[in-house]
């Protein structure tokens, strides 16, 4: 028994070391290196609020660009997906139901001009971004609401595009940045 004991008793002092102690030391060493020394990147609206862009908002009114559906109600404490398959039939009843929202909200659009991005989560539920074409197919919505040139909207969007890293994947837009921007447009 005592062989048994006191190997294991070892073992989780050292584990404790590591993971309270070393563990973390490390991972905030890293973290160091990265952009804004690993506390996010925040921006500051007209209003002097503050708000996290690379963590995605909840944007459901006509007057701005929605965001993605977000399977974690945007809540940034536990980021996940919906974890149900795409054959689930709950899955498929909120999907259809998200596509029935932005055709009532945005007149005009077919169902198969909405892009997947607009209709379906990612897979933290925290994407701040939707692609080019999701905010694309958004402006005559929020140029009208706003009572703006769509013009004026279409340049905005454009101004927001940031190209892929690496140029690997899809163009996209920050909804918070460009919603932002959106309320400082005269």
């Amino acid at each position: 028994m005592k062989k048994e004991i006191i190997p294991s008793i070892l073992l989780t002092i050292i584990c404790i070391l590591f993971f309270s102690g070393v563990y973390p030391v490390v991972m905030w060493g890293i973290a160091q290196l990265a952009p804004n020394k690993g506390e996010g990147f925040i921006v500051k609206d007209g209003k002097g609020k503050y708000y996290y862009e690379n963590i995605g908002q909840k944007f459901s009114d006509d007057r701005y660009f929605w965001s993605r559906p977000s399977a974690v109600g945007y809540n940034a404490a536990g980021s996940g997906g919906s974890n149900k398959g795409p054959d689930n039939p709950d899955y498929l009843a909120q999907v259809q139901a998200a596509i029935d929202t932005f055709i009532q909200h945005n007149p005009g659009i077919n169902k198969a001009e909405i892009p997947s991005d607009m209709v379906t989560a990612s897979g933290s539920g925290l994407d701040p971004h939707i692609s080019a074409e999701g905010a694309e197919i958004q402006v005559a919505r929020v140029a009208k609401v706003r009572g703006l040139d769509k013009s004026k909207v279409e340049t905005l969007v454009k101004a927001h595009i940031e190209c892929p890293m690496w140029g690997m994947g899809p163009d996209r837009v920050n909804v918070l940045k460009l919603n932002l921007d959106l309320n400082n447009l005269k």
